[in-house]
């Protein structure tokens, strides 16, 4: 029988505060599912107009599927958080852009029929399963000279980038990071942040006593509001020798949960559910492995291709910060000031942090936030760069636009 295509809505997202990775960060002793239970739970108590039986599928990513991120997780995170056992589950792998294919991957589904509402999300715990835990790569793709060895290597892939947009300097690339640093403590200065963290409790054990206690972590912790130039200037380059990369201009190793419902708009606004963005178009692209970092840029060409669009009906960016390079290298291509205010409003994942395949729904709730707060944009997108040469980019549609 024929099908009409429906419309593809984000009803809500939510996250855990992101935190250090490794032992002296807040969630060295909490399991990552338990992360991305916290975030289904808040995601159903936010949102009482959706019955956890009629939710047809819990789409989780994780790029390292081991340990306490193995095991189906989209499934068994759905059984600890508490949804009927009739909701099925699964996860997915696209490294960085893990969670933004959760998203893209049930919305087909909606726009199908398939499913009337989803939740898509991610999670990754780099302290306790740091990037390339238990992988072998083919010795082939050296070998044979399919991809340079640096391709393996992220940094790198950001200073090859570098090399490409030799206009694009370490002083660059610092007072950007400096502008993410301090947009994002504005944010949390004016609430904008906090409205979408769910609170975790966290058990931490004492080094020298051995004694355990709990807390309560409300708050990302990778900030660094008082970030300047100066302190940037010297920080090493440990990518290359006088290279541009430095642990200040760059998303940090880090650990947390991401959540969303999304849905079809019927079914959205049958249940009372809110409707935050309706979604426009999507699309992928590969790029060289080498300039990882590039991907973000075919990949919004696709997309807005597909939708009709053109750089300029965009008001509204919020791109992924791995590195200061890959954003500004996006910035440069579509003639877009490295300073423009419609970029990541809020700041990026040099402040806030990038707990890998969990990135993409930060982008969006951040996102849905901003279209509230700006009824004259009717557009808006996300992109991000993703390991092993690929890019990642969703157009938006503002339901509060004032010019309809």
């Amino acid at each position: 029988m024929p099908r009409s295509v429906r419309d593809v809505v984000f009803v809500d997202g939510v996250r855990t505060p992101f935190g250090k990775a490794g032992p002296k960060g807040i969630y060295h002793e909490t399991r990552a599912d338990d992360l991305v239970v916290k975030a289904i739970r808040e995601l159903l108590r936010r949102n009482p107009g959706l019955d956890p039986a009629k939710i047809d599928e819990v789409a989780i990513a994780a790029t390292t599927q081991i340990g306490d991120q193995g095991l189906t997780l989209g499934r068994t995170a759905g059984i600890l958080a508490g949804l009927p056992q009739s909701v099925p589950g699964y996860s997915i792998d696209r490294m960085c852009a893990g969670a933004l294919t959760a998203v893209t991957s049930v919305a087909g589904s909606i726009a199908f029929g398939a499913y009337d509402a989803v939740i898509a999300g991610g999670v990754e715990h780099m302290g306790r399963h740091p990037m390339g835990e238990g992988v072998d790569p083919n010795p082939r793709f050296v070998s044979e000279k399919l991809v340079d060895e640096s391709a393996l290597f992220m940094g790198m892939t950001a200073e090859n980038l570098h090399d490409r947009y030799p206009s694009i300097t370490k002083q660059r690339a610092d007072e950007y990071a400096v502008r993410s640093q301090e947009k994002a403590a504005k944010a949390y200065a004016d609430g904008k942040i906090q409205q979408d963290l769910v609170p975790i409790s966290v058990r931490r054990t004492d080094a020298s006593t051995g004694e355990t206690g709990w807390g309560l972590v409300t708050a990302d912790e990778p900030m660094r509001p008082g970030t300047t130039l100066e302190s940037l200037a010297n920080l090493k380059t440990p990518f290359r020798v006088h290279g541009n990369v430095t642990a200040g201009n760059a998303a940090g190793l880090n650990d947390g949960a991401t959540a969303s419902i999304i849905a079809s708009e019927d079914f959205a606004r049958e249940h009372d559910l809110p409707v935050k963005m309706r979604l426009v178009s999507y699309a992928f692209a590969g790029v060289e492995p080498e300039v990882m970092g590039y991907g973000p840029i075919p990949a919004t060409e696709k997309a807005l291709a597909k939708a009709g669009l053109s750089i300029e009906d965009i008001d509204l960016f919020e791109i992924n910060e791995a590195f200061a390079v890959q954003v500004l290298a996006f910035l440069e291509h579509y003639g877009i000031a490295d300073d423009d205010a419609r970029v990541n409003q809020y700041g990026g994942a040099i402040a806030y942090g990038h707990p890998l395949a969990s990135s993409g729904v930060r982008l969006m709730t951040q996102l849905a936030r901003q279209f509230e707060e700006n009824p004259q944009v009717r557009y808006g997108l996300n992109t991000m760069c993703v390991g092993f040469g690929m890019g990642a980019t969703v157009i938006w549609e503002n339901p509060h636009w004032e010019g309809k």
